[in-house]
């Protein structure tokens, strides 16, 4: 029992790490990606949706996103989301698809988005904090019942250095995260 509750809190900060990974495809780096838009959400028809399920997103050029909608009654909604978004980007709209020209990035601008990653990188290490103190919980709850206080003690000690590791591997990402913002 003590053992599946340290391998689901491991599978648990594994996640935590996919997402902050996930959340740091979408800061831009001075190129264009169409994992800049996985944040932006559209209201379409009512319910609020990525823009890559009402569009197809190209990258023509290294500093251009072209944005197709499907249904062309959604491309002012689409720009609407983009200028409410905190991407910092304006969007130019020809009819038919918008236009998102990622200009190149200022030393202010690298600023913000080093402490944009920051600020992700500690809401990640915050959530396998709290993944470690749930797992210690049910240490705890165990100990009462089913396991010694000496292997509660042990338990308590692995999943303290598996929190540590995924805490190393946050601050790891976000090294190199900055790296990449931080180039010129």
């Amino acid at each position: 029992m003590p053992q599946s509750i340290k391998k689901d809190a491991e599978e648990r900060m594994e996640k935590a790490i996919g997402a902050l990974k996930r959340d740091l495809t979408s800061l831009r780096a001075g190129r264009a990606t169409p994992s800049l838009l996985d944040r932006v959400q559209v209201e379409y028809y009512g319910a609020m949706t990525p823009v890559n399920q009402l569009a197809n997103i190209n990258t023509p050029d290294s500093r251009t996103l072209m944005i197709q909608p499907w249904d062309k009654s959604s491309l002012a909604s689409i720009e609407k989301a983009i200028m409410k978004s905190d991407l910092g980007l304006t969007p130019s709209n020809d009819g038919s698809t918008i236009r998102l020209v990622i200009p190149a990035l200022t030393e202010e601008r690298r600023a913000e988005l080093v402490k944009l990653t920051r600020k992700l990188g500690e809401e990640a290490k915050v959530a396998i904090r709290n993944i470690r103190r749930d797992a210690n919980d049910d240490i705890k709850k165990l100990e009462k019942t089913d396991i010694s206080e000496d292997e509660s003690r042990r338990y308590q000690d692995d999943i303290q250095k598996t929190t540590d590791k995924f805490i190393a591997e946050v601050d790891k990402v976000l090294a190199a995260k900055e790296k990449e913002i931080m180039e010129v």
